[in-house]
């Protein structure tokens, strides 16, 4: 049970990305300052969205330069604070190289980010951004878990490097964070595993998995039909609320699934169709399991991943964030609405 100093300053890792933006504007509404280690603190365009939060709140954001894979660059940002919150990890489904592009960057970043926690005596939490991916690799796993929905217990066990490497990359980045913190008892760590981030961001010009995901179902990448995949969706800002939570709970501890429910790519664009009518190039039906497998290899995918996902439904259990975090989840009709509405102002979808 750690209690946060209000008056200490919070790390934030990760600073510039589309769920950390949020989880800044939560501390700095909340009156804390904010240390952001980021890869150029001179790159003024990256960090315009950021200043832009500072500059409407009574505290300020300190930037220092870093880099996930150099080890101690982050000790500097760390000096003073009592929490931090680790988020930065990439998120892309295709790489060239998985080993480099996911796996270094998550597991090694990780590992940097706790060595310097180790090395500064006034850090008393860690909230890890992990995922949900760390729990289920592939949708037909649920199968085998007790009742056919997953929860915190359950660990991603099918994932590798070479299927499903994201997922994989988050589960070793996790299992590593778990060893760093049973290594001592200093400090406690809670971890965050949210599923399919959705809803608008701090910076409207994100470049997220999330984003690429839900403007291909607007812009007739998807207008044959939408792959029958399931898939959990949590709201960005609900998301910003229960990392809050969970740095400031005294009694928070282990993992959470974070996810509003199961949604369908088909149910998602039905949702957007219904407000934006004809506007759009919306699937309005599913795309037959053998037409996707047969077209995978040219979206660049790989086939076990279609055989092992398409047609299964994708289940958790979330009352854990809800009990111990009180996350309300919002509609994700508001989400992906939200969401949506982003990219038509910012011209995504230029006619």
């Amino acid at each position: 049970m750690n209690r946060i100093d209000k008056n200490s300053p919070v790390l934030v890792t990760g600073a510039t990305g589309y769920v950390a933006g949020w989880i800044v504007k939560k501390l700095l509404d909340q009156g804390f300052t904010v240390h952001a280690p980021v890869r150029n603190p001179e790159n003024k365009d990256s960090l315009k969205y950021l200043d832009d939060l500072a500059a409407n709140s009574s505290r300020s954001i300190k930037y220092f330069k870093a880099n996930l894979l150099d080890e101690g660059s982050y000790d500097e940002s760390m000096q003073g604070c009592e929490l931090v919150f680790h988020t930065a990890s990439p998120f892309k489904i295709k790489v060239k190289n998985p080993q480099t592009d996911l796996v270094d960057p998550a597991l090694i970043g990780t590992k940097n980010i706790l060595g310097s926690v180790n090395r500064t005596p006034t850090v008393k939490r860690v909230v890890l951004t992990s995922s949900s991916v760390a729990i289920i690799g592939d949708a037909i796993d649920i199968l085998n878990y007790p009742g056919g929905i997953a929860n915190e217990d359950n660990w991603n066990i099918t994932s590798t490097l070479h299927h499903q490497s994201y997922a994989y990359s988050k589960t070793v980045a996790e299992r590593a964070a778990w060893e760093f913190n049973r290594s001592q008892n200093r400090w406690d760590m809670v971890v965050i595993n949210p599923s399919l981030v959705i809803g608008p961001g701090i910076n409207p010009r994100s470049t997220s998995e999330s984003f690429n995901i839900i403007r291909q179902l607007g812009d007739g990448t998807a207008k044959m039909g939408a792959p029958e995949f399931y898939i959990g969706v949590v709201d960005v800002r609900d998301l910003a609320d229960a990392h809050f939570n969970a740095g400031f709970l005294p009694d928070s501890n282990g993992r959470h699934i974070v996810s509003a429910r199961e949604c369908s790519l088909l149910e998602l664009s039905q949702i957007l169709r219904a407000k934006y009518d004809s506007q759009y190039p919306f699937p309005k039906k599913i795309l037959p399991k053998f037409v996707v497998w047969l077209m995978a290899p040219l979206a660049g995918f790989k086939r076990k991943m279609i055989r092992k996902n398409v047609g299964y439904h994708w289940l958790v259990n979330n009352s854990k964030s809800m009990r111990e975090l009180g996350v309300c989840y919002r509609p994700v009709e508001e989400s992906i609405i939200d969401f949506f509405q982003q990219m038509i102002d910012t011209n995504v979808f230029k006619k």
